[in-house]
């Protein structure tokens, strides 16, 4: 590979690691953000749901962006808005200004995971498969030692350290980039030709208010009713305007010649639609474990915030060692057999956390991290080659683009899940009902997997 590339590759690498990893160090960080900011688990978890909100609005729009505006602006554009985000959120008044902080940060990093693929596939000619993987490295890497990485930092310098850490990645991505990425020309329309309320259209920007306002509004409802515990008009009523800003959302996505995201999609493909489904199943599981047990760690049982990165660390490795087993068992047998095995993993998992008490050892918890890091490399992989093998290849752009959708709906599906049934406070009950659930969701993607085999899917 040229010395050119290997830089552009690296630029590139450092720019959309930022989502993963800032998605992933904060839950270590939950704990303390309790203290500091005197909330309940329930309230705190709007650092979780900010991020993944605006992250599953944000990634479909700068990709269609990148194509009217230009890759290079986009990616280059991204680093100073996260570089911005990370300068100002330690220094946020109040909670309200932390949470506006990581919705900018959310924006700024979903802008490089948005457009660094296709700048790879673009301008990397030889040994593209190669630049390629190492980019999922990047992005799979950082996921899996957020948790470490948050665990070492916050011991050592507090809460603010998760925010100051993406300072030399954006320092260093901005000068890389500047000077290894390519300007590229925006594709078919001249940019300073076209009225704005054109580019309103192009963007559905109306599409995309609907979303995260009903999104925003059902979360905020649903979430402060479990915090009073009991049912007040305002919480009722914001809960139903959500649901309504919802419904008005899917009308007019069924309707416009160009949605934010294509619902007409999952109509015309009922095999695609299924795997994107199972694809946010998957990740409402994952990530409630992933969110709900840092918290639980430190809180109930009074594991240190070093430690409990530690623990979470295995969650993460296990997920990138199974990752290329996985995909030379999916090469030679179809995703069938890998999504079954990473069902009932989930499923041990699960169960696993039911049994779970007191009394054991904090290092029992890593067998349930284990199944559910090594469930996850499989299930990346195995849904990843179901969407290739359901989806036409005329489409294959718009179905990764729901397929990462699904992944963020699965996310704050997760996030909700965990507020709802742990309540305002942690405790072993509240991981015990929360495993029943995880259970429950683990055994209805066994019945799943276990019809597509029998209708001959492999």
């Amino acid at each position: 590979m040229k010395n050119r590339n290997r830089l552009l590759l690296i630029a590139v690498g450092l720019g959309v690691l930022l989502n993963p990893l800032n998605s992933s160090m904060i839950s270590i960080a939950l704990a303390r953000l309790q203290e500091v900011y005197r909330l309940d688990y329930t309230a705190v978890s709007w650092v979780v749901f900010a991020f993944y909100i605006a992250s599953s609005v944000a990634q479909p729009v700068m990709g269609k962006a990148s194509d009217l505006f230009g890759r290079r602006r986009i990616f280059l554009a991204g680093l100073v808005v996260a570089f911005a985000a990370s300068m100002l959120a330690p220094f946020s008044p109040g909670f309200g200004w932390l949470i506006v902080c990581r919705i900018i940060q959310s924006i700024g990093t979903s802008m490089m995971v948005a457009v660094g693929m296709a700048i790879v596939r673009i301008h990397i000619k030889e040994n593209q498969a190669a630049a390629l993987s190492v980019l999922s490295v990047f992005l799979s890497g950082a996921a899996a030692v957020g948790p470490f990485i948050g665990g070492v930092i916050i011991g050592r310098w507090d809460w603010e350290s998760v925010f100051w850490v993406n300072i030399p990645f954006t320092a260093a991505g901005f000068v890389l980039a500047w000077r290894s990425i390519p300007a590229d020309r925006p594709e078919g329309f001249a940019v300073n030709s076209r009225p704005l309320l054109h580019w309103l259209v192009i963007m559905d920007v109306k599409g995309i208010i609907l979303f995260a306002a009903g999104l925003t509004a059902l979360l905020l409802g649903v979430l402060s009713f479990e915090s009073s515990e009991t049912a007040a008009s305002w919480q009722i009523l914001t809960a139903l305007c959500g649901l309504t800003l919802l419904a008005g959302f899917v009308i007019h996505e069924l309707r416009t010649a160009s949605p934010f995201i294509p619902l007409r999609t999952f109509a015309r493909y009922p095999a695609m639609t299924r795997v994107n489904v199972e694809y946010m199943l998957v990740n409402v599981l994952y990530y409630a474990l992933f969110f709900g047990l840092p918290s639980y760690l430190q809180t109930v049982r009074e594991v240190s915030v070093f430690e409990t990165g530690i623990l979470m660390l295995s969650l993460g490795l296990c997920s990138l060692a199974a990752a290329p087993l996985a995909g030379r068992w999916v090469d030679r047998s179809g995703p069938g057999p890998a999504l079954l095995l990473s069902a009932l993993l989930m499923t041990f998992g699960s169960l696993w956390l039911v049994m779970l008490n007191g009394s054991w050892p904090v290092a029992s918890i890593c067998i349930a991290l284990a199944a559910f890091g090594i469930s996850n490399g499989l299930s990346g992989v195995g849904l990843q080659a179901a969407l290739f093998q359901s989806s036409p290849k005329e489409i294959i752009g718009v179905a990764s683009g729901v397929f990462n959708t699904s992944r963020y709906f699965g996310t704050i599906l997760s996030s909700l899940l965990t507020g709802l049934i742990m309540g305002g406070q942690l405790s072993s009950g509240g991981l015990r009902r929360l495993a029943v659930v995880l259970t429950a969701i683990a055994l209805l993607l066994i019945f799943l997997n276990r019809q597509r085999l029998r209708a001959g899917f492999r």
